[in-house]
């Protein structure tokens, strides 16, 4: 049904002062000294704030046009060939995982106790679904110079029940990613790339999150777009993506996009196990699934934001190249941030490590910098 006009005449009314609301934030300017300065921060205009209220005003409030938009758009910023919305980068990383525990993919499925290669410093939730799934972590530990996996030790972490390796690209700087996928390769491994910290980064040319079998991306405030909570998985197999979407949506084995009857065009004519032949499609799971779906809203800010993305990747890479510059004088005191050779990070955070002998004790910089209104954060690991 079409809108009254006085209805129409309203919203835009709305919209108008909206926008003229959010052209009023502006971005504090920072006081060394006296006001704290944290350890990142979002950077929202009146463009994302005024699509999240434009996906409200549809009243269509979950997964619709704008999720639509989105993975379509993400997956060709990529230059994946699919991506899948999600509620949080944890999800991602839950749902590409469980994605490779399919029974649909027969033999090649993980199962209980089999081995997957990771690394030792790296974020809670890249682990937790291996965990969850009954598998065993294998932790391999860090090279220094990258704070990304010692490929080096990839053959001595590999035994007959290895199935899987799945790392991140750390605070942005991405891993060793042909020796990595080259090792995959020879032993027959699935490999996930958790490129939460790391949108933008790029090995010999080509973005990370595109190299692995399933890549993860987190759109937290943190992070280097954001729709406040969110998160997706990339995936170039077809058959893949079809379980992705399975997990994400309750384990359901249809396909039909949110609102949507009938992709197929036998909803009522499949014969699957041993239920009557044509029970509805709509309405059978074949996985133990989720419901993770993010809302229009979330989806309409990151679609706003993905037009962003180039633009915060730059400044984020001038941002960490000036603190590099600023802090060489105290290499004697810290190992500071390499990036992989053949890389170009799309940097997280700007890391450093403490050097053996150095005379300084991490805890007392620490606090030291939190005393001068510096924010801090361990590199993930504990």
């Amino acid at each position: 049904m079409e809108q009254p006009e006085g209805y129409r005449n309203l919203e835009g009314e709305l919209l108008q002062l909206l926008a003229e609301r959010a052209a009023q934030r502006v971005q504090k300017t920072l006081r060394p000294g006296e006001d704290y300065l944290p350890v990142t921060g979002k950077v929202l205009g009146a463009d994302d704030l005024l699509a999240g209220v434009d996906a409200v005003l549809d009243g269509w409030l979950t997964a619709g046009r704008y999720a639509v938009a989105f993975e379509r758009e993400f997956a060709a910023w990529f230059g994946s060939r699919y991506s899948a919305l999600v509620n949080s980068g944890s999800s991602a990383n839950l749902v590409a995982f469980s994605t490779l525990t399919s029974p649909k993919l027969f033999d090649e499925a993980l199962r209980p106790g089999d081995e997957v290669i990771t690394v030792a410093a790296g974020f809670p939730t890249t682990v937790n679904p291996l965990i969850q799934y009954g598998c065993v972590p294998v932790f391999v530990d860090i090279d220094l110079a990258t704070h990304n996996i010692a490929t080096e030790h990839l053959e001595a972490a590999l035994s007959p029940k290895t199935r899987a390796v799945m790392l991140a690209h750390t605070l942005g700087n991405p891993f060793d990613v042909a020796t990595v996928k080259a090792f995959c390769e020879r032993h027959r491994l699935w490999l996930v790339e958790d490129t939460c910290d790391a949108l933008g980064a790029t090995y010999q040319g080509q973005k990370c999150g595109t190299f692995g079998h399933l890549a993860s991306v987190s759109f937290y405030p943190a992070h280097h777009i954001t729709m406040g909570e969110g998160g997706a998985v990339l995936v170039n197999d077809r058959r893949l993506k079809k379980i992705v979407e399975s997990f994400r949506d309750w384990g359901r084995d249809c396909w039909c996009e949110p609102g949507v009857d009938n992709t197929c065009g036998k909803r009522f004519g499949h014969q699957l196990g041993e239920l009557p032949l044509g029970y509805d499609h709509k309405y059978i799971y074949s996985h133990i699934g989720y419901n993770l779906k993010a809302t229009d809203t979330q989806a309409a800010i990151g679609l706003s934001q993905l037009r962003k993305a180039d633009a915060f990747v730059a400044q984020r890479r001038a941002n960490h190249a000036g603190l590099l510059e600023r802090l060489r004088p105290l290499e004697p005191f810290f190992h500071l941030p390499q990036a992989t050779p053949g890389s170009e990070p799309s940097w997280f955070g700007f890391l450093l490590t403490v050097r053996a002998g150095s005379g300084l004790d991490r805890t007392d910089l620490t606090r030291y910098l939190e005393g001068n209104k510096i924010g801090t954060r361990l590199l993930f690991g504990g």
